[in-house]
């Protein structure tokens, strides 16, 4: 039951909101926080005037009702966030103190952080929450009521945000000794977020967001329909619970399939799904399905204006679209497809994208002049008004003007492009079968596990002012190379020193690993300020794909032949791979991202051939975002790993038997992707495994995978320093799954974002647990060829 409504939903909003600042002022304040450099008083009062001031710029941007402003801030996750507020993690009664919150977050010396992993189908990670069955959950909504009392006090009615009950169990993972699956405490959980809403009930919040993604996704481990069933079920207990505020449900990053039907029998004030073009463009049948739904008393908050890509909305078409779901009597409210986290906050920041490539853009600040207008055109359709557009003239305007221009820009497509690709023929198969690359690669001279690493090392402050004292046109460029060198020269020297079989050249040069690629590739635009979330303080500046790429000049060879004359260590080279400068980008969308990644993979086979012909015989091309671009619906999977197979292998097959390819996978659910991972035809495919504690290797059969696996032992997604014994410890558990020889030891990804301090510590760990398991394994390890990989 609720309380009779006092506030009808708003017709314009959106989901949620970019949180780290525009100027990243959320990341600063936190890694000074942790830094000591302030303390907990000085981040908090960092943290409130970013959220009220972004309160005061959506409602200048036209979200001026009550509760059409999200309240959905996370200091750093909102999973983590969820899981806090219902009991599922942390010991401290109010679910407010930071310290614990943090160590969950990033762990400590003592004990290692949540699990992280990729949110859905975008670049965000969560961290994964452990359910243990002897937790009780428990309702602890003091930050929620926090967030509206300070809200409030600055004069904002906001409708507080929390992950819904079915996602936060599903994307949960049992605790070690636990013998019931998450989900199976659904009905506990829903108890909970009973009580949760009758504390804001009580507070006098009108409207609260619930989001259930995970019903877009189909799982392993149970039906979309039995997903569909559950979830109706346990939000029909929760809507009926008692005094409650208005409940909007919103289902984002896909079409809403048995769902539809069982989120709307179940009664609430509001659903919220992604209607954009894309997720049209995937389901043909979905906006049908909404035509025909029985919406009863239920609002359609529509989510017409995508939420995750950056291209200026067809406010024309999308207000077609929106008239057609308003037709038949529905009340309908426009929004985002998702929410904005993952875009940038506003195009205006932006003075060095070409003119007419800043013309077809649209970050937050633009998509929520759009959804207003959008809002405003569709009330005024339902006034009777014969131009309805024409209440906001001036971004429609601007939508046609974006939408004819990219159309009609000769940036967008090039022949020569086309025609290189169109050539290429279907065979795309390595020289030599696996063995036979073996044994050409034995001239390596590798020993039994060989130790290297993902590829970047920590970047200075010397480096980054060096970068931005090019880019600001305050050094020439010979004087730029002359510190990427000297940098270069000390990663060299700190790897031979320490004891690394395979030496990267640490990657001192590159800003981002993709954007440093974009830079260099034409068809691609970057920003200066363009920053999203990845995980906690972690934000990259995704590129923009807006046309045909190709490689104008070498982008890597030099820096690692420079790398190579410096020792006699083999020296890895680095390529980011096709999947992942697509997955970690901004992409077009007026081609398939099949075709876009073809192009990708050619224009990396020409940088292939570069190193290779410059005497770089192990050539690592990176793929963290594989399983990241894998669609949400099994149905549309096998389609997209083909061409994702498809596009490594264009950009690696060229090679001669003896140069080694590796890759390098990020957090993700590995046995989805096992047959396409062993399809890429890397020699040596190494994996983020730290964090699930090798568990993920579990999924490897050495009988049908059989290539060489560098499983990540130390995270580096934490500050702390694993010790020896920890290393070891993770090795060993390794070695139950991968054969000595075929296994190698490495980090579990790139060391950038850490620090010197916490590095070097942790590489020394890591080669004394190297040297420990390898003095065990000596007599063990067959002698037989290639027994190094």
């Amino acid at each position: 039951m609720t309380a009779s409504p006092k506030c009808s939903f708003p017709p314009a909003t959106v989901t949620g909101l970019p949180r780290i600042g525009p100027r990243r002022e959320l990341k600063r304040a936190l890694e000074a926080l942790w830094a000591g450099t302030i303390d907990e008083a000085a981040y908090t009062d960092a943290a409130h005037s970013l959220r009220v001031g972004a309160y005061e710029r959506q409602r200048e941007l036209g979200l001026a009702a009550d509760y059409a402003i999200p309240g959905d801030f996370s200091a750093y996750d909102q999973v983590l966030d969820a899981a806090i507020t219902t009991g599922i993690v942390g010991e401290d009664p109010s679910g407010t103190d930071l310290g614990e919150y943090f160590a969950l977050a990033r762990g400590t010396a003592e004990r290692p952080p949540l699990e992280m992993t990729k949110w859905f189908d975008t670049n965000y990670h969560y961290l994964v929450p452990e359910v243990a069955d002897e937790r009780t959950f428990t309702a602890r909504p003091q930050r929620l009521l926090d967030l509206v009392a300070e809200a409030r006090q600055a004069g904002h009615r906001i409708r507080p945000v929390l992950v819904g009950p079915v996602t936060l169990l599903a994307l949960s993972k049992p605790a070690a000794g636990a013998e019931h699956a998450p989900l199976e405490r659904l009905d506990e959980l829903v108890e909970v977020y009973a009580e949760l809403l009758a504390a804001l009930h009580a507070a006098g919040v009108e409207w609260v967001q619930l989001d259930e993604p995970i019903l877009v996704t189909d799982l392993d481990a149970i039906s979309d329909a039995d997903l569909a069933a559950c979830a109706g079920d346990a939000h029909a207990r929760l809507l009926s619970a008692g005094e409650r505020p208005q409940v909007l449900i919103t289902a984002p990053y896909g079409a809403l399939r048995a769902g539809l039907e069982t989120l709307l029998a179940a009664g609430p004030e509001a659903l919220g799904v992604d209607v954009s073009p894309a997720t049209r463009a995937v389901d043909p049948g979905w906006l049908a399905r909404l035509q025909t739904a029985d919406f009863g008393a239920t609002r359609l908050v529509a989510g017409v204006v995508d939420g995750r890509n950056i291209w200026a909305a067809d406010l024309a078409a999308e207000l077609e679209v929106l008239t057609g779901l308003q037709d038949g009597g529905r009340d309908v409210s426009v929004s985002t497809s998702t929410s904005l986290l993952h875009v940038p906050y506003t195009v205006a920041a932006e003075t060095r994208l070409p003119v007419d490539v800043a013309g077809w853009l649209s970050f937050a600040a633009e998509k929520l002049t759009e959804v207003e207008a959008l809002a405003a055109a569709l009330e005024a359709r339902g006034s009777g008004a014969a131009d309805p557009a024409g209440v906001r003239k001036p971004a429609f305007n601007r939508s046609a003007r974006a939408v004819r221009t990219r159309a009609e820009s000769d940036r967008v497509l090039n022949p020569e492009v086309r025609a290189r690709t169109a050539a290429i023929g279907e065979r795309r198969v390595r020289a030599g079968s696996l063995e036979e690359r073996r044994r050409a690669q034995d001239a390596l001279g590798l020993p039994v596990l060989p130790t290297t690493t993902i590829g970047s090392f920590p970047q200075t402050p010397e480096v980054r002012r060096a970068r931005a004292a090019l880019r600001d046109e305050r050094i020439t460029e010979v004087q730029y190379q002359a510190t990427m060198r000297a940098e270069i020269a000390e990663v060299v020297r700190l790897q031979e020193e320490l004891g690394f079989d395979v030496i990267v050249h640490g990657e001192p040069e590159r800003n981002d690993m993709v954007q440093y690629f974009a830079e260099h590739l034409a068809g691609f635009a970057v920003t200066d300020h363009g920053w999203v979330q990845s995980y906690g303080t972690r934000c990259t500046r995704p590129p923009i794909l807006f046309g045909d790429v190709h490689r104008p000049a070498p982008i890597t060879a030099p820096w690692s032949t420079f790398a190579a004359s410096l020792t006699d260590t083999p020296v890895k080279g680095m390529l980011t791979g096709p999947v992942t400068i697509l997955s970690w980008s901004f992409v077009r969308d007026d081609v398939p991202l099949s075709t876009a990644a073809e192009q990708i993979g050619l224009a990396l086979s020409d940088e292939v051939a570069e190193l290779e012909a410059a005497g770089i015989r192990i050539i690592q091309i990176d793929e963290p975002a594989l399983r990241e671009l894998l669609p949400l619906r099994a149905d549309a999977r096998d389609a997209y790993l083909d061409w994702a197979v498809d596009a490594f292998r264009l950009a690696s097959i060229g090679v001669e038997p003896g140069t080694q390819i590796h890759t390098h996978l990020c957090y993700s659910e590995f046995e989805q992707v096992i047959d396409a991972i062993d399809a890429l035809d890397a020699d040596v495919t190494s994996i983020e495994a730290a964090r699930s504690r090798m568990e993920l290797l579990a999924s490897l059969d050495p009988a049908e995978f059989d290539r060489s696996v560098g499983p990540g032992v130390y995270d580096i997604h934490s500050p702390r320093v694993p010790s020896v014994d920890e290393l070891v410890g993770l090795l060993e558990a390794a070695l139950t799954h991968v054969p000595r020889h075929r296994l190698w030891v490495n980090p579990d990804c790139g060391l950038k974002t850490r620090r010197y301090e916490e590095v070097r510590p942790a590489l020394e760990n890591l080669i004394a647990a190297r040297d420990a398991v390898r003095v065990r394994a000596a007599e063990e390890v067959p002698a037989a060829t290639g027994a190094a990989f």
